[in-house]
């Protein structure tokens, strides 16, 4: 109880924060996704099939996917950006006694209640795009831990990078990347074996992989899932380890 308690305190001004901006944040976060949709998914993919389905309904899961990384790791990490770097109350709340774990846990919600949110609005607009979505309790499951380990990782980039412009640079070399070659908008099935298998390693994949296979009535790929969770333990320690460090 001591934890949950001192994670709700840690995560209670940012919820604040969301509270005053929730409808600019969500308006910014659907932005992209949305252009994704109308530009791949009606644009390009008219009478297009890919694994044995229309491109539509592939490309909404991957979408879906794509949302719990650049809808987690951006609020997360320059929200504690801004506070180590303008407010300086990033600091000041290390002096207070609570638990490293309690930070982190509580940084991350914030990622974690916007991404539902976001998640929530594009498994809607799914449906009405795509007849071939499957909207089960496994498939918000999937979606909440998938905002879980990328907010972890926006923790563990915000209080490793140093500033602004270096997580201009990670986000330009680490995520920009992974959003256009995890398996969002296309199958990996297409690049050549050694590059395919590279991509197929990163925490996107496996997202892309679970949730697609939830959506779609494939068959689950709980290695994905299990590599998923590993990359989770390894963003918490990595954002542990930081700030023990600070």
């Amino acid at each position: 109880m001591s934890l949950i308690g001192e994670t709700c305190r840690v995560a209670l001004a940012d919820f604040y924060y969301f509270r005053r901006n929730c409808l600019l944040l969500l308006v910014t976060s659907m932005v992209t996704p949305l252009l994704y949709m109308l530009a791949f998914g009606y644009g390009l993919g008219q009478g297009v099939t890919m694994e044995g389905v229309d491109y539509i309904a592939f490309m909404i899961p991957g979408v879906i996917s794509l949302t719990t990384l650049t809808s987690t790791f951006d609020t997360v990490s320059h929200k504690i950006m801004i506070q180590k770097r303008f407010y300086e109350s990033f600091d000041e709340m290390l002096l207070c006694p609570v638990s490293k774990t309690s930070i982190i846990f509580g940084k991350a919600l914030l990622g974690v209640v916007k991404g539902m949110m976001c998640g929530t609005i594009l498994v809607i607009m799914g449906m009405v795009f795509t007849s071939d979505m499957h909207i089960t309790v496994q498939l918000f499951l999937l979606m909440l831990a998938s905002f879980f380990v990328f907010s972890l990782l926006g923790v563990a980039a915000g209080v490793i990078v140093e500033d602004l412009a270096h997580m201009s640079l990670f986000t330009t070399f680490v995520i920009l990347p992974m959003t256009f070659l995890c398996g969002t908008m296309f199958s990996l099935d297409a690049l050549p074996s050694a590059l395919a298998t590279v991509i197929d390693l990163l925490p996107l994949s496996q997202t892309s992989a679970c949730i697609r296979a939830v959506a779609l009535d494939w068959a689950f790929p709980w290695i994905s899932l299990g590599l998923l969770a590993v990359y989770g333990v390894v963003f918490y320690l990595l954002a542990h380890v930081a700030l023990s460090r600070a």
